[in-house]
């Protein structure tokens, strides 16, 4: 019987050595979780009938240090939940390991070939939530899109001195009338023309950049003028000549420095050769008159020139987009996460991947940082949460343990080669 007994002990040691040197050996391995030998003792009855090794379980409740990679996606996850992938065969297997890339079909896969598993969007780049697929990053160019908009905060200098400004052409401008002779009852020695070649016409300008649907871009100026107590006024160029008609409007300021007038917006529109006419919404919402230099805040046109796939942005949401040349980004979908009841029940694919089980229990998928679910570190992953130290302790323990049995044995023997040589 103690032969028995010793050599299920050498059977369960060797086991727990395997898993041991397993762990070390994966001490640098993304996503790896530590696995444990756990045993249980035999009875035949009421006799001692030696070890078994019960079962061999994971630590999924320590999670791994996490490093950065500098690649853009790289994904670890801080707290609960694993990557929802699907292989080949259409398995959809389930990891910690964060080593994702694009295949030639530009679709995000894993380091193993399995494509990451997340919502889509339509044709329009919104998301659709519920359906879970495979992510695909576009590689179609991004076409222009023709400014319509254009958000414009600054402040203006109350300090600043007024001007008599008038339209070019205006009759206050003339001394006298068409004769030459007969002086002009309008004339205002005071009056001076508009024009952005006299910076006397103005007190400040400021120049936007946009563009039209062919992606070409154009130059929006305003110029800035002081007229009154509280009152300014805007005169707009393109490309550096005057709108047809020219464009002017009129700025008011209330007592307080906040905006008065315009309420809403106000329109530029002009030619563009080759493409659509362009008709610009300019706001001034926002804008204030107090005494200090005049500076702007928001200068935001809503367009932008084409643009070629640059790479690809993971936020900590989940959310994926392309980025363009142009600086423009585009959403290609979100990353979903899973979770289960009992992550130990879950079936091993391989060191770093599993597969439902019954005893796992359904997967509970959800996007990142919502519910139980922890969120993503993008351009980052997570390492192993192999304790080395721990590790080369249990060995010495495991070899020990493995070196008692083999004694048990050896004794055993000796002591029934004894009792033979009696007999």
């Amino acid at each position: 019987m103690s032969f028995n007994i010793a050599l299920s002990g050498l059977d369960a040691t060797n086991t727990q050595l395997n898993t041991i040197s397993h762990n070390i050996a994966n001490a640098s391995t993304y996503g790896f979780k530590q696995a444990r030998t756990e045993f249980s003792a035999v009875y035949n009855g009421m006799q001692a009938g030696g070890v078994e090794v019960a079962s061999i379980s994971q630590n999924f409740d320590k999670n791994g240090s996490v490093s950065g990679t500098g690649r853009s996606m790289d994904l670890a996850i801080n707290g609960n939940g694993f990557f929802v992938t699907k292989d080949g065969m259409g398995q959809t297997l389930y990891t910690r390991s964060g080593v994702f890339g694009t295949d030639k079909d530009n679709y995000v896969v894993g380091n193993t070939g399995a494509k990451l598993q997340g919502y889509s969007v339509d044709r329009n780049n919104n998301l659709l939530e519920g359906s879970v697929g495979d992510i695909k990053i576009s590689t179609s160019s991004l076409a222009a899109k023709a400014t319509d908009k254009l958000d414009f905060i600054a402040n203006f200098d109350a300090s600043a001195s007024a001007t008599n400004v008038v339209p070019a052409g205006d009759p206050s401008l003339a001394p006298f009338e068409a004769d030459g002779v007969t002086p002009n009852p309008v004339y205002d020695s005071t009056a001076i023309a508009f024009d952005p070649s006299n910076p006397d016409s103005f007190n400040s300008s400021y120049t936007s950049k946009v563009y039209d649907s062919l992606g070409n871009s154009h130059t929006v100026t305003q110029y800035f003028t002081k007229t009154a107590d509280n009152t300014w006024q805007v005169n707009v160029e393109v490309d550096g000549s005057p709108t047809t008609p020219a464009t002017t409007q009129q700025v008011d300021f209330k007592a307080d420095g906040t905006l008065a007038s315009p309420t809403g917006s106000f329109n530029v529109s002009f030619p563009a050769a080759g493409a659509k006419g362009m008709s610009i919404d300019i706001s001034l919402a926002g804008s204030t008159q107090f005494g200090a230099a005049f500076g702007v805040s928001t200068n935001s046109p809503n367009g932008y020139t084409s643009g070629e796939l640059a790479g690809v942005r993971v936020e900590n949401n989940g959310m994926v987009f392309a980025t363009y040349t142009n600086g423009q980004s585009q959403l290609q979908g979100q990353v979903v996460l899973a979770n289960f009841a009992n992550p130990q029940g879950l079936a091993k694919t391989n060191g770093t991947a599993w597969t439902q089980s019954f005893s796992s229990g359904a997967p509970v998928v959800g996007t990142p940082g919502t519910g139980v679910l922890g969120d993503l570190t993008p351009g980052a992953l997570e390492g192993s949460n192999v304790d080395l130290t721990s590790e080369l302790v249990n060995l010495m323990t495991a070899q020990r343990n493995y070196q008692a049995n083999a004694k048990t044995i050896s004794t055993s023997d000796k002591l029934t080669q004894a009792l033979f040589n009696a007999v």
